[in-house]
């Protein structure tokens, strides 16, 4: 029996999707033929045609609340929601300024936490229910320099995503996948140059960063029936992790 996921019907809401992973992740579930909107505190220049675009701050937890029920009014229903607003600067641990390390959690934490609170509330009253997919990071559990308060939200992040898992089952399921390295826009800023990003790539077991289709394929698969006794779970999309650096010591 063949085996599709389609999206038809369904509404999908990305934030933090104007670019990079989140742009790559809605990408893929229009592909999947699902109504796509997307959230982030500035338009971007230009969206596929049919994208809708809602402007939030989603650090502010009633601006994430009206933002969800904004959502609601205009398709009717969410099905879907893929809390992928976030990331970091590289910033020093020891120095960073305290309102700093205070909006990277409410960013990282905060927001798909809010947003996580409210589109429970709505899903719980459809037949069908919905689901919800957090990203985080392998930075959750690891060491996470120049990025602590990022690797510290992300580690939370994958607590509330259990919490909330068990307590809004069965309508909602709930899951996180910890991503690892993603080629992005911004990769320049941890990576370097060509080189640079082609060099960290030969560290990953699978030789290169992730696109962010492929966090998006991750995310069609979770929210779709496939995974319907999948809740709860925090799913690794590392290309393998890290090799020991004993390893490379003992060479």
């Amino acid at each position: 029996m063949a085996v599709t996921i389609d999206y038809a019907g369904k509404v999908v809401l990305v934030t933090g999707a104007t670019k990079g992973v989140g742009r790559g992740i809605a990408q893929r579930f229009a592909d999947a033929g699902a109504t796509i909107v997307v959230c982030a505190r500035r338009p971007a220049e230009a969206l596929p045609d049919g994208w809708q675009f809602v402007p939030a701050d989603l650090r502010d937890g009633e601006a994430a609340f009206a933002m969800i029920d904004a959502v609601v009014a205009a398709n009717g229903r969410l099905d879907v929601l893929i809390n992928n607003a976030g990331g970091s600067p590289p910033v020093d641990t020891s120095t960073v300024a305290p309102r700093i390390t205070e909006r990277l959690v409410q960013l990282n934490l905060l927001a798909a936490i809010y947003c996580s609170q409210q589109a429970n509330q709505h899903m719980q009253q459809q037949a069908e229910g919905g689901c919800i997919v957090n990203i985080s990071s392998v930075c959750a559990s690891r060491p996470s320099p120049m990025t602590a308060a990022y690797g510290a939200a992300k580690a939370g992040l994958n607590n509330y995503t259990t919490t909330a898992a068990l307590e809004w089952a069965p309508k909602v399921r709930v899951n996180s996948i910890s991503a690892g390295m993603i080629r992005t826009e911004q990769a320049h800023l941890f990576y370097g140059d060509e080189a640079g990003i082609a060099a960290v790539g030969a560290t990953v077991p699978l030789g290169r960063l992730a696109q962010p289709s492929e966090i998006g394929d991750l995310c069609l698969y979770l929210a779709s029936p496939l995974a319907s006794y999948v809740t709860g779970a925090n799913v690794l999309a590392h290309g393998g992790g890290e090799a020991p650096a004993f390893l490379n010591a003992s060479h």
